[in-house]
């Protein structure tokens, strides 16, 4: 964890005292991190280190998708077309079709939505196999999102987790934190951010400024990811202090080791719309960090009273 200060930026000087703010919160639970949230109607915005790359763990499951539903939106993917996913084979995850027991065919449409909703990695890889990550990196290049790279499927997360520590995930985590200090090295090849899926708070808000404005992809495409979005089922983070039915609040978690993300666009009753980017790494030894979620929920709501 870096003991340099966070460099704090905004469109207006006010705003520099939430990012402080924020910062601050996040240094008193033993967290760093990267931040971002912007007005997507105003372009006001405020956050700290938010061009820093990052490793994104399931985030990168947005812009996975984004892609998929061009391809769809393309005929170049049937939504309806069927994949097989095969437990013998498929990826680890504590959700969605990652623990399923026996073979199962079903629609990349599907897959899309056990992805996004409960973050089911199995779904994610098999999506990625079926259009290549090459493919995925080339229309993001399209795109003009070039801070935004896919290198590994999810899966290789927990190979090389497995390869430094065996079934040992306290030494794993051990391991992830050592390699956060400044000169160490990362035995843990995808918690760093040279060899990681990787994007910083900034291309992510970018990101979701675009789909929200429909200025990415096809219309069709944009849409349906903000539904799928909406059916998030973990609620733990971004969305925890934003629950009243002024708000709605449509967001992608993204957990391994030290890492605690969350992306996503709160909408108010009013109108706004806050595209928000929140990247943290701790240093607790603990697989629940009830502390560090609510923390980011509260720079989400601290974030939308700055910003609507």
């Amino acid at each position: 964890m870096s003991a340099l200060p966070p460099r704090l930026v905004s469109t207006a000087p006010e705003l520099l005292a939430a990012a402080d703010e924020i910062a601050d919160d996040w240094r008193s639970l033993g967290v760093s991190g990267h931040f971002l949230a912007r007005n997507i109607r105003t372009g006001e915005e405020f956050g700290f280190d938010e061009t820093a790359a990052v490793p994104l763990a399931s985030v990168a499951k947005v812009p996975l998708a984004l892609v998929i539903l061009a391809l769809i939106d393309d005929g170049r993917i049937d939504e309806a077309a069927p994949l097989v996913i095969d437990p013998a084979v498929s990826s680890f995850g504590a959700t969605g079709t990652a623990l399923f027991r026996h073979p199962a065919t079903i629609a990349v449409g599907d897959l899309l939505m056990s992805m996004l909703a409960v973050s089911d990695n199995a779904a994610a890889d098999a999506l990625l196999d079926l259009v290549g990550i090459d493919t995925v990196n080339e229309r993001l290049r399209f795109w003009g999102c070039d801070d935004i790279v896919f290198r590994h499927r999810f899966q290789r997360m927990y190979e090389c987790a497995a390869g430094a520590a065996g079934d040992d995930f306290r030494l794993a985590m051990e391991l992830a934190i050592r390699g956060d200090r400044p000169g160490e090295h990362h035995a843990i090849e995808t918690m760093d951010a040279a060899n990681a899926n990787v994007g910083t708070a900034a291309a992510l808000v970018d990101l979701l400024q675009r789909v929200w404005l429909d200025d990415i992809a096809g219309p069709r495409a944009t849409a349906a990811l903000r539904r799928l979005m909406s059916h998030q089922v973990a609620n733990h983070r971004l969305p925890s202090d934003l629950q009243a039915d002024a708000f709605t609040v449509r967001s992608k978690t993204g957990t391994f080791l030290t890492l605690r993300h969350e992306i996503g666009v709160v909408e108010t009753d009013s109108g706004e719309a806050i595209a928000i980017a929140a990247l943290t790494r701790s240093t607790a030894r603990a697989t629940v960090q009830q502390a560090v979620d609510l923390a980011i929920g509260a720079a989400a709501r601290r974030a939308v009273e700055s910003l609507r």
